[in-house]
């Protein structure tokens, strides 16, 4: 009798939460408020901004649901500050309603803690959606991370520096399909621009990794429990040959974002999100105050020579605190009218990423952007989209923390290494010392 009851009251949860019938617990003459943190655009015109504007002023105001950005973070930082708040550290906000993170931020903070939108989403709904993306979101056969947007890496140069280091050495594009023929072009450059790095790294970890499962490594070996395993063969000899590039001076950990230093001319180009796009400028400003067009060029990422294309599925994802029951309707609702198709094929052509239902990927191909640079993306999207394999990324608990310290310690000493490679150091040896750092990192 006691299970039955259960499982009566735990239905009826669901239906007032989901917004189905006369059990709906919103009221317009009394709205209920949800705060909310995102991670897209710090600018306060930031389309997320926009869009939860337009969510109040229509729906939100005929249901009686005012959603509050009470915070506007980034991708790397989210975790951490989620984890604060839980914690109840000095100084950190209250936790939010609803929030952007990663499903690696979602173990830390307890998939108990955050509603399961399997139980708001028709499962005739969930078909609607990129099964990748939604798959992305499970942790421990929960759904909880909503797919809103996606996103994966890409190469982006300024082609107008590119053009004059063509001319001058007869670079190609297609010299950057493989990372052999990358790591070749960015010694090339190195040396007809008198010392600069070519490339800036977001996340140079996750590109060794790709590059090993291009071999025909299996990703999920390469970890052993938070972090990595040591012994993994295929993943050290990727890394090695990304390290030997960055002892060298040939490429870079970028300084957090490279678009940065592409738009000042510190490097020729950067691997990163391809939402970055949202913050590349139409022209490049040097040192010395010279500007020019940046004649934007956007490539997908390169592979193993003669091993298969893949990228990453990339992006966070939208959580809903589990607290009261006309909350998770109230999220519910919100939930669902942000991923309305057209509005989600808006929302993801303006700003850089993927969107997540099928039917807005199909319309990718015909969208009208708004710029040149932005058409270029979206054909390499495609591009990538028809010829990659997609693979997760990390979801293991504290994975990120790991992986910003990581950066954070090869940042600090990639200038000593530059020097020490050309004062005669064994590119070797000091290729190895990146490893160890990356074996120390607790």
């Amino acid at each position: 009798m006691k299970k039955i009851l259960l499982l009566l009251v735990s239905l009826a949860f669901i239906i007032s939460a989901s917004g189905c019938g006369a059990g709906s617990e919103l009221d317009p003459d009394k709205p209920v408020t949800l705060t909310l943190w995102h991670v897209y655009g710090e600018q306060a015109d930031s389309p997320m901004n926009r869009l939860v504007d337009e969510f109040n002023s229509t729906v939100g105001k005929d249901k009686g649901i005012i959603i509050n950005t009470t915070l506007i973070s980034n991708t790397s930082q989210i975790g951490q500050k989620l984890s604060d708040s839980q914690e109840q550290k000095p100084g950190a906000l209250d936790m939010p309603d609803l929030f952007f993170c990663h499903s690696s931020n979602v173990r830390e903070l307890g998939v108990e803690n955050v509603i399961n939108w399997y139980e708001y989403f028709t499962a005739g709904e969930i078909e609607n959606y990129i099964p990748d993306f939604v798959n992305d979101g499970v942790v421990d056969d929960s759904l909880a991370v909503f797919p809103v947007s996606k996103s994966t890496h890409l190469l982006f140069l300024n082609g107008t520096e590119f053009k004059r280091f063509s001319r001058d050495t007869g670079a190609d594009f297609d010299d950057l399909a493989t990372w052999e023929g990358f790591f070749d072009t960015a010694a090339r450059y190195y040396e007809w621009s008198g010392g600069k790095a070519f490339c800036a790294f977001d996340y140079l970890l996750r590109e060794a990794e790709l590059n090993a499962v291009s071999t025909g490594a299996e990703p999920d070996s390469f970890y052993n429990g938070s972090w990595y395993d040591y012994d993994n063969k295929s993943f050290k000899k990727s890394w090695l040959q990304f390290a030997d590039s960055l002892v060298k001076g040939h490429i870079v950990v970028s300084d957090q974002y490279s678009n940065t230093q592409v738009m000042t001319g510190d490097v020729a180009g950067g691997v990163g999100s391809s939402a970055g796009i949202l913050y590349y400028n139409d022209t490049v400003t040097y040192p010395d105050n010279t500007t020019e067009p940046v004649n934007l060029q956007i490539l997908p990422l390169p592979k193993a020579e003669g091993g298969s294309a893949v990228t990453t599925q990339a992006g966070v994802g939208l959580c809903a605190l589990k607290t009261t029951s006309q909350k998770a309707e109230a999220s519910s609702v919100f939930a669902h009218w942000l991923t309305e198709s057209e509005r989600n094929l808006d929302f993801a052509a303006e700003t850089g990423y993927m969107p997540v239902t099928v039917e807005a990927y199909d319309k990718t191909d015909s969208y009208e952007f708004k710029n040149e640079a932005y058409a270029r993306l979206y054909k390499t999207l495609s591009e990538v989209k028809d010829s990659c394999t997609m693979v997760r990324e990390p979801a293991m608990g504290g994975y990120y923390n790991k992986v910003y310290a990581l950066y954070d310690s090869l940042r600090q000493s990639q200038d000593s290494f530059t020097k020490e490679f050309s004062a005669g150091a064994s590119a070797d040896r000091l290729a190895l010392k990146t490893w160890k750092m990356l074996e120390n990192i607790r």
